[in-house]
């Protein structure tokens, strides 16, 4: 059984790994091509569209890989039933459960690549395609992730703090604060041009105007710099240049805290937060549920019918997966429940074919 085993965690990874690499040089292709129509703006040179596409390349890896799992699966198991080895196996005495297990096998290593990448490789790589897009454009502060039109905001105690954008290198730019009293009257308005992070929780803020409101009188003072102690950490403010989905989890989880100690929403930190942590099963999963839709007798179908299946089984997950987390930031459903229920819903899927097909 040991020498049946290897024989098709062989066949299914080196199926998914071209998959895999087929996958990432289309959508390498189809950026690239996007990237096309920014060339010679400003500074922006084919070379450094090669360079943008490139760093956002462990991006895409980190989310075509489920996808590149099911369709290699797929792809490997439906050559073994169409040579008739598949049948040789079962003939032979290997269970279902068996030929599962060789699957699971070769996908745990899988799903535990998948977590690396997206927790440590990933997401750096996303923040330096971002400033290496938005340098040689020129643009002052690109925020793509901003909570409202606005800005960010976000409350401290008595402090209410507005930021309306951030540069390339973690410069805040229009910072104002707004102070109020325990009887929650505003007392003072602190305006300041730029800020940059002076370490140990201090903001070195540049072009402070100040107005203290007192009763019935308003004192407006200026200063050239003035130092801000908050608990708000440049690392808060990835947000601005990387989408939730794809920050790392100790940055999502000090998000969650830092916002929800103001009582601020924290529905799509934590939904991405769940999502990062259960997103990697998502590759075990697809690969088990490729093995009922590869068994096939050949007038169901060929091969590229079933990768048809596959990829479209991929898409299906992948949408339900979106539609769940906006659906849970709209109507405030449970993070995890939002994270979850897709998945979950694939392994209940999945676990009925492989129940019927056994029966039969």
């Amino acid at each position: 059984m040991k020498t049946l085993t290897r024989y098709i965690g062989r066949e299914v990874l080196a199926a998914i790994l071209l998959i895999f690499a087929a996958l990432i040089m289309l959508f390498a292709f189809f950026d690239l091509i996007a990237e096309l129509g920014e060339v010679g703006k400003a500074s922006y040179t084919l070379s450094t569209a090669f360079l943008y596409v490139g760093l956002q390349l462990p991006s895409r890896m980190y989310e075509l890989f489920p996808v590149a799992a099911l369709i290699g699966t797929l792809f490997a198991i439906s050559q073994l039933v169409s040579n008739s080895e598949y049948t040789v196996m079962r003939a032979s005495g290997a269970s279902l459960l068996q030929v599962t297990w060789a699957l699971v096998r070769v996908g745990i290593p899988l799903a535990l690549v998948t977590f690396l990448a997206g927790e440590f490789v990933a997401p750096p790589a996303e923040r330096i395609a971002r400033q290496v897009r938005a340098q040689a454009k020129g643009d002052t502060a690109t925020i793509t992730a901003q909570q409202f039109q606005s800005g960010f905001w976000f409350k401290q105690d008595l402090t209410v703090v507005n930021i309306r954008g951030v540069l390339a290198d973690m410069t805040l730019v229009g910072v104002r604060l707004y102070q109020f009293d325990n009887d929650l009257r505003l007392t003072t308005i602190r305006v300041a041009e730029s800020g940059n992070f002076a370490g140990d929780g201090v903001w070195k803020l540049a072009n402070v105007s100040t107005t203290e409101l007192g009763s019935g009188e308003a004192k407006l003072t200026r200063q050239d710099t003035w130092a801000w102690d908050t608990v708000l950490r440049p690392s808060l403010l990835t947000v601005f240049q990387v989408a939730p989905e794809k920050l790392e989890l100790g940055t999502l989880w000090e998000n969650m805290r830092v916002l929800g100690s103001g009582s601020q929403k924290t529905s799509r930190f934590e939904i991405a937060f769940w999502n990062k942590l259960f997103f990697p099963a998502a590759v075990i999963v697809m690969m088990v549920l490729a093995l009922p839709f590869s068994y096939f007798q050949r007038r169901s179908g060929g091969v590229g019918f079933r990768i048809f299946v596959g990829t479209m089984l991929g898409l299906a997950f992948f949408l339900v997966g979106r539609l769940f987390s906006n659906l849970g930031i709209l109507n405030d459903w449970s993070p995890l429940f939002s994270a979850v229920f897709p998945l979950a819903m694939f392994v209940a899927v999945t676990a009925a074919l492989l129940w019927r097909l056994e029966r039969r």
